[in-house]
């Protein structure tokens, strides 16, 4: 691998080409690649990471494109999956980087095994059950994560080494509780705040890769661009203080399934994801077929949409399904029974 395309990196001495040679041999684990994990994925696959495992459940819709970096509205007319066309930005932009695509939920019956052989996680989520899931895996394995969120024109990071710093479970101890937090359906967001949390949560992990994890923050660092205030809250000393259940007793409900549920009302998108209890190949081919006399079926390899009554059905190979058209779950589960079976 020719390190040349990185000239203008090496130059700075904290990371330098020993550095760069780090990088090159690193492997990541992002999970979600939307608005904040298409620009860590843009920014790490320039920086030269040798391996990004890009793990993602959804496909583009064109309101995404407003803030989503890596995607054009070719995309969005193919129906592709977020994770696959990142994949094919991103091998045109750096062809040395090797790109895994995995269409895919994050949860616990598979997280063990999207984790395999990386050296960390990067927080590219919009939920905290997701979050919760990654620390716990997070403290089991000794692997460093990024948290990030963000939400209207406000944004937050932090960073998790194990053993060393506290947790997400230290800092939140449980998942806000729902409908106590706004979404992006209430409270919108702006662009520039997924770039600049995005940003701060690729260089954590250009430090970390490279060998600087002692330059890695001890602050939950929090933008509000709009009213133009930054607020870094000291962290450091928040392990000692606190009898964190992950990382002080070894609590992991998230990772042993007892966390966690099988449907997620989408932010922003009017629409509920449901995956089955458990999980088997379906034939998209067979499903068109069987569906075609219901409503208007388009596929692809990817993935089929069943436009039927007010609602999108969009039916993934794994059996998972993003039903558009509601935001309650009941009713979104009855489509599912009714049209794709039980």
């Amino acid at each position: 691998m020719s390190l040349d395309r990185y000239i203008r990196q090496m130059r700075y001495a904290p990371l330098g080409e020993g550095g760069q040679k780090k990088l090159a041999a690193s492997r990541v684990l992002l999970c979600g690649c939307g608005a904040l994990g298409s620009v860590i994925a843009n920014t790490l696959v320039r920086s030269g990471v040798g391996h990004l495992r890009i793990v993602d459940r959804d496909f583009l819709e064109l309101n995404n494109l407003q803030r989503q970096v890596l995607y054009d509205e070719d995309d969005v007319r193919a129906q592709l999956p977020k994770a696959i066309a990142a994949a094919e930005k991103l091998r045109r932009i750096n062809s040395e980087v090797e790109i895994e695509p995995v269409v895919a939920d994050v949860d616990a019956t598979n997280i063990e095994r999207l984790a395999d052989g990386v050296d960390m996680l990067l927080d590219g989520t919009d939920n905290f059950e997701t979050r919760f899931l990654a620390n716990d895996l997070a403290v089991k394995r000794g692997l460093p994560w990024v948290y990030g969120g963000v939400i209207g024109s406000e944004g937050q990071t932090m960073t998790i080494l194990p053993g060393d710093t506290a947790c997400l479970r230290c800092l939140l101890g449980e998942p806000p509780p729902a409908g106590s937090m706004p979404t992006c359906d209430s409270a919108g967001i702006l662009a520039p705040i997924v770039n600049i949390i995005a940003s701060m949560q690729a260089n954590e992990a250009l430090k970390i890769l490279s060998g600087n994890a002692k330059a890695a923050s001890r602050f939950l660092t929090v933008f509000e661009l709009w009213e133009n205030r930054i607020r870094q809250i000291d962290v450091s000393k928040l392990r000692d203080s606190v009898d964190c259940p992950a990382c002080k007793r070894g609590e992991l409900a998230w990772l042993e399934g007892g966390r966690g549920s099988q449907s997620a009302v989408l932010c922003g998108r009017n629409a509920v994801q449901l995956s089955p209890a458990e999980k088997g190949e379906i034939s998209l081919e067979a499903m068109a077929a069987k569906l075609s006399a219901v409503g208007k079926v388009t596929r692809n390899k990817y993935l089929l949409r069943l436009a039927v009554e007010d609602y999108l059905v969009t039916l993934f190979p794994d059996g998972r399904a993003i039903v558009g058209g509601t935001d309650d779950v009941a009713e979104a589960r009855t489509v599912y029974a009714k049209y794709i079976g039980s």
